[in-house]
């Protein structure tokens, strides 16, 4: 399983991810451009030292990423979802994807996926933040695929 960040706005939330991917053995795509510049100091300071222990990989566009990733289906998560998260069912190779902060993913990221999941909230919440829905997914993910027991 790997997370995949499509034009992240906020560092913290990179910072997050770099640790998810760390602490659980998955790789981490950033599908570029950021709104921030990798060095900044905020990201650093959310990814503390887990840096050297994730499996991050930088891509300059869509194209890019698309081109050069790995096998497996692209499952994005967003406000939009078809599928409730609780109804469904994680392959070990799914890419997790995650649109933009500000303004999630275009259609031409919807158009290319093979699924998109929903994690229901209360009726006047818009969304949850992006690395908190990333920890949420990829754990329901590494749950269903066995994955959690050989960590």
């Amino acid at each position: 399983m790997r997370l995949a960040l499509f034009q992240p706005d906020i560092p913290q939330n990179v910072g997050a991810c770099i640790r998810l991917s760390a602490c659980f053995g998955v790789e981490l795509h950033v599908i570029e451009p950021t709104g921030f510049n990798f060095d900044d100091r905020a990201m650093k300071r959310a990814a503390l030292d887990y840096g050297p222990l994730s499996h991050m990989t930088r891509h300059a566009s869509w194209d890019d990423f698309q081109r050069d990733r790995p096998p497996g289906r692209l499952v994005l998560m967003t406000t939009k979802g078809a599928t409730s998260l609780s109804d469904f069912s994680f392959k070990d190779d799914d890419i997790l994807l995650f649109g933009k902060e500000s303004s999630g993913a275009p259609d031409y990221v919807h158009a290319a996926v093979d699924a998109r999941v929903i994690i229901p909230l209360q009726a006047d919440a818009r969304s949850l933040n992006l690395s908190v829905t990333a920890g949420i997914t990829l754990w329901e993910g590494l749950r269903q695929t066995g994955a959690i027991g050989t960590l």
